[in-house]
């Protein structure tokens, strides 16, 4: 590389022309870098990074561009990168997958947003991860996988790393070598020696190609030459630039210090930039609103500006001359705590082009050489492992450049990089760790190198990171993450560069705050060793201390490193030095007489702390398993005289204000004389913190190195000698005695002794015993206790505790104490009896239980209470035990998982059976209450096995066999312990005696002290006997006499059994002092006892009470049965007293005929109804296997696959679903095939019409007094909340009742003729014909929502009521008419004349019926049929909407006497009959075949339902003729039969001759009839009948619906339908109506149709129109096809979720689920500005589903409802294994579609539930709005 220093001569050439520029490339390049600021003019632009890429390309590969692009294409685009195009033009295999070349690891590079996975199973720890592609090829059946979604570039996949698995995982694309030996020995020989303390770090000279790799391709030396050489100036101009970069955003306060800035400008020119840097404080708005007042720029550059800011990481705003200006600007800016920097504009432009240089340098490591897609990155890596090249005439300042040669003798360009990394942003920032990521996988050297550098600079990292960095996020500080988590690095860097020792100095010096101008001191000095803890001070405040300990254990976690600490007492003693630090920090003391004078929170930063640092602990304890005894010994030895240094105030550690040396005292227990302790918890200072007593007890937990045999290979004979050589008994009591205070102080403030210090006492004790964190602090003093029990004399241990609970003297036989009062004192007893039972019994650590075997434990334990659901369990278990990857198969084989049913329901976890038999009641981690539940549980398992009424619940054995706490079985045989036991009782006996009721908690410390003794019995069962004999206590009784005055005493007859237990375990032993204490109650042997007696007595009674109260009951029976019959005639006289229609909602008066009321309902626009779409095959093919029936549920053919219905989750979790070969947006129905309406719905609530009226004007009122926020109901849409169910309302409609007409019997021909006969008796009426639509449709004018008649009409009568009640219907749909005539395809007047706007009979009413008939499709019972289904608030809503048009044509022919209804009736009949439509006289020009059938129904039934019937038969054969038609179209456009299934037909007995009536129908138009003939020969009859059946099918469902609602006896379901029959017969015999192949029978029918096909067919041939007749879609409704694992819509999101609109993959993408489309949410991108800033899910619901849309949000995983710019979010479709929702991803389980969550989607959208669904959840929150910017 010498030959080249020619280059680096100066930084600047000498003076040339422009034109003269240097021919060498290098040069070039050079020459346009250090030119381009000046010749710009400092503005950076796309133009300039392209030439700077131009340039940077072409030194880079010089005259050899042919090796890196094909022939043809020699030369980059502009703005282009190489990898870019690379992949586009498939050069060398770019672009595809990778070769499989084995020992290469994957190494893909995570983007943001992509899907990551890991396997917890398979992984060595947390950090390793799998992309998609290598998760998906290898197997984890079984295993408990997590999937994250990345949340920026820069992880890598881990696939083909040995290090980073425990086992193969077999991934096809990167198998391991073959060769059993690991790249890196990363064992450790004997490290007995201290680790280097000069570190050295790896250069690239080190570092040899990578090996066995067969792409490598043959090119010249000198290619590699240039290539080396221009990433060299690259890098090293890089550095040179950031040399002048300041660390931190700040601003000079004046010109001069402006002007003295380090600056690399040679000119320094007085031109300069204000730049704003990102952060996550401020909001979008927020930054755009500051740049256009600061800079007068327009909205739209400061929104251009403001999105620059978020995605780069910062941006200029301004840049002038006119520095004063610029200051003030950063002024006004930094005042919000927005980071702001004014710099020169040549600094800055050379950022900028820093920027670049690494964006070249990432896509370099994306680029290859021909097919080596090593060499580019190894050429990278040898420059970054290089030094770098500095020129000695350097311009400007060099007092700016960083000395760190403290750190490292000769650094490289990689620790350069490292070092300067916070003076970079946030895209270069991550950019440059990718660059990294990517060396480091190109081979384990590269790795252990980048690793050694890392380590070499982590002081200064870190300093960058916990002081200054303003972005902690992007910092390189978490690229340890990476380093520290692979073995052999881990292990090389802690041996090479002693980093544990270093970090351990970073956590002392940071805490002390031994910080001096941005730096935390390298080393401890003596000031830091006296330093005094400052828990208000800044660094415990600073939450970013956790990554710091997270590194420790990160380090330590490895197992070499862990061999390295066991067997190296300096590491112990340093961290001993860090435990030491903390103890006894944040000290409380109690308030005893007044209240603490302010609360405050300090206590919550030192518990973040502590709770860090053990978790550091429990890995450093950890790491001594692999220790000799020797090395344990020394290591307890080390740990223990740190404490009695702290403990005994030897060194300055502890506040000798509050802390003072320790004084004993003696006590007298029974008869021994005890030296103790002395200190009193309630006057003096404890903290809960003991970190050293944490670090001692984990090193204790190695009982299997601490068992006699292993001690005495070293000379010591057990534990006790231990320590005893190292301390007396009293310093070791003492030691001791620190947590025992803080168990002390933990009961007294259970028992309420300390509620004056408020709630920072409370929330350190919770957090302290939280089951989540308890392991770590509270179980460890536990069992530092636990182990004085062996180390010193038990029963002194014992007096400590009793002397420090303050309870000597309640032991002794006192029952008043000084200061606990009566309910303190009973508390404090049973936390007493809780800790001796635990230090006696708990055996977790003592016999160092596996952690599958505690894991076990733990969950049966939590689940002993009762079933609970995954997350309530691990709440109720130690983290470290969830986290670990045992927990999920124990917690299998443990417990029976019930998958959850409901909308609403969670999976619950549920213990089985057979596993009650482990529980134990008395289970450490029980809070009384918990106990309390699981003995009750217990005792039912014991009582349902054991057939027992009152079964004893045994204790278990305490079960330690060895180790040095099998002794603790015999401190049962205790004197200080049986006396503790005997005055627990006694004592109780004593209160109940003498206040004749038992005293509090007494049932819970008789519980406990029967325990023990039951215990004692259990363990020791002879030795106890004997004792409790022998030992006479109070009034000369002993244990057994006390226990024998309980037996039969009233007060106590919970525990007879278990006395009765214990007095026989005693007899087996001292059987004669049993009976000298025992009474005996004499029983009669033949007779009862009283107990019986007085059960018989009581139980005749209540067979008494029975049959008197049958007696009553059978009197009333017949006396209402009387009245029944009286009413039953009554009924039959007067039928209109029938109905009972309860009372009004908000003045709960009944509702009659008094007062004018009505039912409380909705009219929404709405575009749920669906045409057959003409266009897709795939529609055809589904008619063809559409089931024959759609009352009968049926399983759906489509989403969600069949085994997810019937197994949750999915039998196959592996379930494989290629997204990209879904149908195009997710299988959605196509938006523009929808059918606009209005849609209306009733919650069946009523109200009279003046409650109505004073309810909306409350609502009125409540909007205007809280005026900001956004209400649930909008008042200008006349909006309301039902104020009883909270759905939404708009309109009050009156009530019909049902006709009790029954069914005619005149027979269809007799009618026609009848109604032939009426028309021509009667006279022309021209105002009947006036009123009917002009165009000859055969409408009515007065049915409009527009008709410019009716507001006259209303206006006549306003006093009526009932009108009010209709005009609430009127102005709803006026108004939503008025928005959508575009939306409309009907023919309609235009604007102005008389029928314009919505036409209700259709629109309306037809619309409603139609899609309540869509929401019932595919749902039902065995029997019954679709008008079955109907409720009776529907059926209530239907009559009343024919009322309101009933009331409608009165309005407008109010001079006639029955209404008008029998011209309308007349009216009908002319348009329905073909002679009438054909003739001259009358207007109906316009063909019936083109209108509905089925709003002629509905018009029928508003005006003459009692014709119903007859017309229902000719609307049916209108609607065949008109599905006829349609089909002929639709088939016509799809031609080719081939892609539709082949079928047989099925429904002969139904349509009779098919061929036939087609042709009949299409027969009078040449050219229609032509279409056809092609039509059916193409498809065939069976294919044309399936489709004739699936399309008229829904007319019948909607006729039979309307018959129902309107007359239920007429249409009552037929006794001689077979409930087998497929549905179309069903309904045709409900119906009544003759099938279509009884048409040659029904000469009447055949004119009919004849007349009406004609008209159509002569229309047709003068006016080649479309069609007319579009058919509704016929199958069932489906929203979008979502995948069943949710992971899978993330592969290849790129291809399916791509916004149509800005044609990116959005950030936060929603889909909609009712077409398919991906929309960006939240996205300024796809805003639209001119509808002021509406999002594009807004704009797409417009498009879409009209008022509502319905979006599934990818990233927080749930679903989006929105109303009229309104809206909430809901529950996801999709839970995860464990049955839960997983809100935002954050826990990352694999997720799986739920059925009837997805079904309850469904259901919501079918039956228009979105809007209610959006009001309720506004209505119960107080929302503030801002739903139309999603």
């Amino acid at each position: 590389m010498s030959g080249i220093m020619g280059f680096f001569n100066s930084k600047f050439p000498p003076p040339m022309n422009p034109r003269d520029r240097p021919s060498d490339p290098l040069s070039r390049l050079r020459f346009a870098l250090e030119t381009m600021p000046g010749s710009r003019k400092y503005v950076f632009t796309p133009a300039t990074r392209a030439e700077i890429l131009s340039e940077l390309y072409d030194a880079f590969w010089g005259p050899y561009a042919h090796l890196f692009l094909p022939l043809s294409n020699s030369s980059l685009p502009m703005h282009a990168t190489l990898s870019q195009v690379q992949a586009e033009l498939g050069f060398a295999g770019a672009g595809s997958e990778d070769p499989v070349v084995p020992g290469q690891q994957c190494g893909h590079i995570f983007t943001k947003g992509e899907s990551c996975f890991r396997c917890k199973d398979c992984a060595l720890d947390e950090s390793c991860v799998l992309c998609g592609r290598c998760f998906r090829a290898s197997s984890h059946k079984d295993h408990n996988v997590s999937f994250f979604i990345a949340q920026q570039s820069g992880g890598c996949c881990d696939c083909g790393d040995a290090e980073a698995w425990r086992r193969n995982i077999q991934c096809p694309y990167h198998p391991l070598l073959q060769e059993a030996e690991q790249p890196c020995n990363t064992s450790i020989g004997a490290y007995d020696t201290t680790p280097r303390a000069v570190p050295r770090s790896i250069s690239e000279v080190e570092i040899s190609p990578v090996p066995n790799y067969p792409f490598r391709v043959a090119f010249p030396p000198e290619l590699r030459d240039n290539m080396g050489r221009t990433i060299a100036y690259a890098l090293d101009f890089l550095l040179d630039t950031l040399d002048s970069s300041p660390d931190e955003p700040s601003i000079p306060s004046n010109e001069a210090d402006l002007r003295l800035q380090p600056t690399a400008d040679p000119m320094q020119k007085d031109q300069y930039c204000v730049i704003v840097w990102n952060d996550d404080k401020h909001s979008f708005d927020e930054v755009i609103q500051l740049i256009c007042d600061t800079t007068n720029r327009d909205r739209q550059e400061a929104t251009a500006m403001a999105h620059a800011i978020d995605d780069l990481g910062r941006e200029i705003i301004d840049m002038n001359t006119n520095v004063t200006r610029l200051l003030e600007i950063a002024q006004v800016i930094s005042k919000i705590e927005i980071g702001v920097t004014v710099r020169r504009a040549y600094d800055t432009f050379r950022e900028q082009v820093v920027v670049v240089i690494i964006e070249w340098l990432l896509d370099l490591t994306r680029s290859r050489l021909g097919a080596d897609t090593l060499i580019i990155r190894e050429v990278i890596a040898a420059e970054l492992l290089s030094p770098r090249r500095r020129e000695s005439n350097s311009y400007g300042s060099t007092s700016n450049i960083t000395d760190f040669s403290g750190d490292i003798a000769n650094p490289c360009r990689i620790d350069w990089l490292f070092l300067y990394h916070t003076r970079l942003w946030k895209k270069p920032r991550i950019s440059l760790k990718e660059v990294y990521a990517s060396v480091l996988i190109l081979s384990h050297p590269h790795r252990i190198a980048i690793g050694s550098h890392f380590a070499a600079v982590y002081p200064r990292i870190v300093d960058a990171y916990l002081l200054v960095d303003r972005e902690a996020e992007t910092s390189i500080k978490y690229f340890a993450l990476q380093l520290f988590t692979v073995p052999s690095v881990a292990s090389h860097i802690v041996w090479h560069h002693d980093l544990i020792t270093r970090l351990l100095d970073i956590i002392i010096n940071f805490f002390t705050n031994q910080i001096t101008d941005k730096h935390i001191l390298a080393t401890t000095t003596a000031a830091s060793e006296v330093a005094e803890l400052d828990v208000d001070s800044f660094p415990f405040k600073s939450k970013r201390f956790m990554p710091v300990f997270s590194d420790l254990r990160y380090l330590c976690h490895n197992e070499p490193v862990q061999q390295l600490i066991a067997r190296n007492p300096a590491f112990i003693r340093k961290f001993a030095k860090v435990c030491q630090l903390f103890m006894c920090v944040h000290p409380n003391k109690r308030a005893a007489t007044s209240h603490v004078e302010y609360e405050t929170e300090g206590w919550i930063s030192v518990f973040n702390v502590t709770l860090s640092l053990s978790r550091g602990i429990k890995v450093y304890g950890e790491a001594f398993a692999w220790a000799t005894p020797s090395q344990l010994i020394n290591a307890i030895s080390i740990v223990v005289r740190e404490i009695l240094a702290v403990c005994t105030l030897t060194n300055e550690k502890l506040d000798k204000e509050k802390f003072s040396e320790p004084e004993y005292h003696e006590v007298l227990f029974g008869d021994v004389e005890y030296t103790i302790v002395e200190f009193d918890v309630l006057e003096g200072w404890v903290s809960f913190h003991h970190s050293l007593h944490w670090l001692l007890a984990e090193l204790l937990k190695h009982v299997d190195i601490l068992s006699e045999e292993s001690l005495i290979q070293v000379g010591v004979a057990s534990v006790r000698d231990l320590f005893v050589r190292i301390a007396t008994e009293l310093a070791i009591l003492t030691m001791v005695d620190f947590p025992l205070r803080v168990l002390a102080m933990v009961a007294q403030i259970r028992a309420g002794l300390w509620v004056r210090n408020g709630f920072p006492i409370r929330g350190q004790l919770l957090h302290y015993r939280d089951f989540m964190l308890r392991e770590l602090c509270y179980d460890q003093d536990l069992f530092v206790l636990q182990a004085s029990l062996i180390i010193l004399d038990p029963n002194t241990v014992i007096v400590s505790i009793l002397d420090r609970f303050k309870l000597l003297q309640f032991f002794r036989g006192a029952v008043i104490h000084p200061t606990y009062e009566g309910s303190q004192l009973s508390s404090m007893v049973e936390e007493l009896l809780y800790v001796l039972i635990t230090l006696l019994t708990e055996k977790g650590s003592a016999s160092k239980i596996p952690l599958p075997v505690a894991v076990r434990r733990e969950i049966i334990h939590a689940l002993a209470a009762g079933p609970c659901s995954y997350t309530d369990l691990v709440k109720r278990v130690a983290e470290r035990m969830v986290d670990d990857i045992c927990f999920e198969h124990v917690l299998k084989e443990v417990a029976n998982f019930r998958a959850p049913e409901t909308m609403s329901d969670t999976g619950t976890y549920e213990l089985k059976d057979e596993l009650y038999d482990e529980v134990n009641p008395f289970f450490y981690h029980y809070a009384r209450n918990r106990r309390e539940e699981v003995e009750i549980v217990l005792k039912a398992w014991l009582k349902k096995k054991t057939g027992v009424a009152d079964p004893v619940i045994v204790p278990k054995p305490i079960g330690i066999e060895t180790g040095p706490f099998s002794v603790l079985p015999s401190l049962l045989e205790s004197e200080a312990l049986l006396q503790v036991m005997f005055y627990a009782i006694y004592n109780i006996l004593v209160l109940t005696e003498a206040a004749g009721t038992t005293p509090p908690s007494a049932e819970a410390i008789l519980d406990q002290a029967f325990y023990l003794v039951m215990l004692a019995l259990v363990e020791r069962s002879s030795a106890f006997s004997h004792l409790s004999a022998m030992k006479v206590f109070e009034d000369g009784r002993n244990l057994i006499d006390i226990i024998c005055a309980m037996e039969h005493d009233e007060h106590f007859k919970p525990y007879m059994t278990r006395v009765g237990w214990i007095l026989g375990e005693i007899s087996n032993f001292v059987p004669e002092e049993v009976q000298a204490h025992r009474k005996v109650i004499a029983v009669v042997e033949p007779g009862p006892d009283a107990e019986t007696l007085k059960k018989r007595a009581a139980k005749a009674r209540q067979e008494a009470i029975m049959a008197q109260m049958k007696a009553q009951q059978a009197s009333f029976a017949d006396n209402f049965e009387d009245a029944d019959d009286d009413e039953e005639d009554d009924m039959e006289e007067t039928p209109g007293e029938i109905f009972q229609h309860g009372s009004c909602i908000v003045c709960q008066e009944d509702l009659n005929d008094s007062k004018a009321w009505g039912t409380l309902g909705l009219v929404q626009p709405s575009r749920l109804l669906r045409k057959h779409p003409d266009s897709h095959s795939s529609y055809l093919n589904e008619l063809m296997g559409m089931p024959s029936s759609l009352d009968r549920s049926s399983q759906p053919p489509r989403t969600p696959p069949t085994p997810l219905s019937t197994t949750f989750p999915p039998v196959d979790v592996n379930l494989e679903e290629d997204v990209t070969q879904f149908p195009p947006n997710f299988d959605g129905f196509p938006t523009h095939y929808t059918r606009f309406g209005l849609h209306a719905s009733m919650c069946g609530h009523m109200m009279h019409m003046e409650c109505f009226q004073v309810y909306n004007s409350s609502i009125r009122q409540r909007h205007r007094a809280h005026a900001t926020r956004n209400h649930p109901e909008n008042i200008l849409r006349k909006e309301y909340i039902c104020p009883l169910c909270k759905s939404l309302g708009n309109i009050i409609l009156p009530i019909s009742r049902p006709l009790t007409l029954p069914a005619s019997n005149l027979p269809f021909p007799d009618w026609i003729r009848a109604a032939g006969i009426s028309i021509l008796k009667s006279k022309p009426d021209t105002v009947m014909d006036s009123l009917q639509f002009r165009n000859g449709t055969g409408e009515f004018v007065f049915w409009s929502a527009q008709d410019s008649n009716y507001a006259s009409q209303i206006r006549r009568m306003d006093n009526i009521e009932s009108c009010k009640m209709l005009d609430s219907l009127m102005n709803v749909a006026r108004v939503v008419s008025q928005q959508t005539r575009h939306l409309r395809e009907r023919p309609e007047p235009e604007p102005g004349e008389r029928g314009n706007g919505i036409y209700l009979p259709e629109e309306l009413i037809g619309y409603t019926i139609s899609s309540m008939e869509v929401a019932t499709r595919g749902m039902g019972s065995l029997c019954g049929n679709v008008a079955d289904s109907l409720t009776d608030t529907q059926a209530r809503m239907v009559r009343s909407l024919l009322g309101c048009l009933t009331s409608l044509a009165k309005l407008e022919l109010d001079g006639r006497p029955d209404g008008g209804k029998e011209a309308v009736k007349q009216a009908i009949i002319k348009r329905l009959l073909p002679e009438w439509s054909r003739t001259s006289l009358t207007p109906y020009s316009y063909p019936l075949l083109l209108r509905d059938p089925f709003s002629v129904l509905v018009e029928t039934a508003a005006v003459a339902p009692e014709m119903l019937q007859h017309v229902l038969i000719l609307c049916y054969y209108a609607c065949l003729a008109r599905t006829v038609i349609g089909m002929v179209y639709v088939l016509n456009k799809a031609r080719s039969y081939s892609s539709v299934q082949a079928i047989a037909r099925s429904h002969a007995n139904l349509f009779g001759d098919m061929r036939m009536f087609f042709m009949s129908v299409v027969r009078h138009s040449p050219i229609f009839e032509h279409t056809a003939t092609l039509v059916l020969e193409t498809f065939g009859e069976a294919r044309i009948e399936k489709m004739l059946y699936a399309f008229t099918l829904t007319f019948l469902r909607r006729a039979a619906i309307l018959c129902r609602a309107v007359l239920p006896n007429a249409f009552s379901a037929p006794s001689s339908g077979i409930p087998e029959d497929n549905e179309y017969k069903r309904l045709l015999t409900l119906l009544n109506i003759p099938p279509l192949s009884d048409l040659p029978n029904q000469d009447t029918l055949q004119n009919v149709l004849s007349g009406w096909c004609a008209h159509y067919g002569h229309s047709h041939a003068a006016s080649q129109l479309n069609c007319g007749v579009v058919l509704d879609y016929p199958a069932v409704y489906r929203l979008a096809r979502l995948p069943v694992v949710l992971d899978n819509l993330f592969n290849g999101r790129d291809k399916i979720m791509r916004c149509a609109q800005c044609n990116t993959v959005p950030i936060d993408a929603a889909i909609c689920l009712v077409c398919g489309a991906t929309c960006c949410m939240l996205s300024h991108c796809c805003m639209d500005s001119d509808s002021s800033g509406r999002g594009e899910c807004n704009m797409h619901t417009r498009e879409c589903g009209g008022a509502i849309g319905l979006y599934f949000v990818v990233k927080r995983c749930s679903l989006l409802y929105l109303y009229a710019n309104n809206g909430s979010f809901t529950q996801s479709p999709y839970l995860d294994v464990h049955g839960e929702v997983d809100i935002s991803m954050r826990r990352g389980r694999r997720q799986y579609l739920h059925s009837p969550r997805w079904e309850e989607i469904r259901k919501t959208w079918l039956n228009h539930g979105v809007p209610t669904a959006v009001a309720r959840k506004l209505e119960s929150t107080v929302d503030n709005g801002g739903w139309e910017m999603l």
